[in-house]
């Protein structure tokens, strides 16, 4: 996928997520999430940090040195106080900007609405659809980045070593034992969510 069609998939997926979260429950809100130590509302509040500034950033790593994972847990904790109806307005303002979080790029914010949108989704047994090419960018990306300090940011599984397939679009990588599934599973598996390994085979 080329830039365009980069900044196409991720404002279609921030407005499938704010959509979702429009017709949430105030249950749904603070339900857990696929993301270790996060509700459903800290995760919203961490989609809206997308865009934060370098002034932002700056105040945030002063304060949580040496941890970006303390850093990026701390940023989207303290959004969550904000009211829901903000958060999902932050969300869908972001539709159409190009701008991203400094050290990354957009495959990077590509990831974070793809995966961060399952999260959301799946634990309260609602749909949020994703194009199996537009999974299959961010697991390109996921699996480049093995090993670097992007993948810490998740608690990957064990998954290299092995050959994964999607049997729902042109994807595979790696050599070894095969799993095979969809390739947002794949996707999910490859960044930790082993709540999906029953779609998979080869595990």
């Amino acid at each position: 996928m080329n830039d365009d069609e980069l900044w196409a998939a991720i404002d279609t997926q921030r407005v499938r997520t704010a959509d979702l979260l429009a017709t949430l429950t105030p249950g749904d809100w603070t339900h857990r999430s696929l993301c270790d130590g996060w509700t459903v509302r800290d995760v919203a509040a961490h989609l809206t940090l997308q865009q934060m500034t370098l002034g932002g950033a700056l105040r945030l790593a002063l304060k949580y040195p040496g941890s970006l994972n303390r850093m990026i847990h701390a940023a989207g904790h303290g959004k969550a106080a904000q009211p829901t109806e903000h958060l999902i307005a932050e969300i869908r303002a972001m539709v159409g900007s190009r701008r991203h979080n400094l050290g990354v790029t957009p495959r990077e914010t590509l990831i974070d609405i793809v995966v961060h949108g399952q999260d959301i989704a799946v634990p309260i047994g609602r749909s949020l659809p994703v194009p199996p090419e537009v999974a299959a960018a961010a697991a390109t990306r996921v699996w480049d980045s093995r090993g670097t300090r992007l993948s810490k940011v998740f608690k990957p599984t064990p998954y290299d070593g092995h050959r994964l397939i999607a049997d729902d679009a042109d994807w595979s990588v790696g050599a070894g034992p095969e799993v095979r599934g969809p390739v947002l599973s794949l996707l999910l598996w490859m960044t930790g969510r082993t709540v999906v390994v029953p779609q998979l085979t080869g595990i």
